[in-house]
């Protein structure tokens, strides 16, 4: 029965939803954007996989910005386009800028809050194609809000990015996706715990933050 329901979704292009799809093997150089995070990469054996949803979800203060902006930087670095569907208007381009992301290769695409129009602008972008790294910013909005978007949403995105050279991220404080190529990045440590410089209460400056992650993907 299971074989016989593979083999359906595979002739209807539903394929993308099995987590049997693909084997997890290693992949070509080209085919993983390096996240510029070593314990991200190391993980996931050099990198989020392109042609693949993956998403980096935690608490607030977790660092997702952190990892965000070590994304974007990488990519830009390599002389990627990359984009942005900032849903909350959160983003700060000057950190960005001062993390080392190229402004001039990132389209931001700004929304106050409406969910819907920002997935809307998502779909646009990844249609247009060209895009190195492209990252759906749902942090700040509501769980549920985010779970009144039907779930063949997820896997519409997965099949149009599918073979490219595309990688989409979603940012989000709990799961929300991924593609069977894809993997979630969970961030757990609450910015509490990051490193200081200086000495005296008064005289200290955070100079990092110390993240404690955990990646899934179809290997585990």
């Amino acid at each position: 029965a299971r074989a016989a329901l593979e083999s359906l979704l595979r002739d209807r292009k539903l394929d993308v939803t099995l987590t049997t799809a693909r084997p997890w093997l290693a992949e070509p150089e080209d085919r993983v954007a390096p996240s510029g995070v070593p314990a991200i990469d190391v993980a996931l054996g050099g990198g989020v996989r392109r042609g693949q949803l993956s998403e980096v979800v935690g608490p607030r203060s977790s660092g997702r910005t952190t990892v965000l902006c070590r994304m974007f930087a990488a990519a830009t670095a390599r002389g990627e386009v990359v984009a942005l569907v900032d849903t909350s208007d959160r983003f700060d381009a000057a950190s960005a800028a001062d993390a080392g992301v190229d402004l001039s290769r990132l389209l931001w695409i700004r929304e106050r809050g409406d969910a819907p129009r920002a997935l809307k602008a998502l779909n646009l972008v990844i249609q247009a194609g060209g895009f190195g790294l492209v990252v759906f910013d749902l942090a700040d909005v509501s769980a549920p809000v985010v779970r009144q978007f039907p779930y063949t949403t997820w896997m519409r995105i997965a099949r149009v990015i599918e073979g490219s050279q595309t990688s989409v991220v979603l940012l989000g404080a709990e799961h929300i996706a991924r593609s069977p190529g894809g993997a979630t990045i969970a961030l757990d440590r609450p910015l509490a715990a990051g490193t200081w410089s200086g000495t005296g209460d008064r005289a200290r400056v955070l100079s990092g933050i110390d993240m404690e992650l955990h990646v899934r993907s179809a290997a585990f």
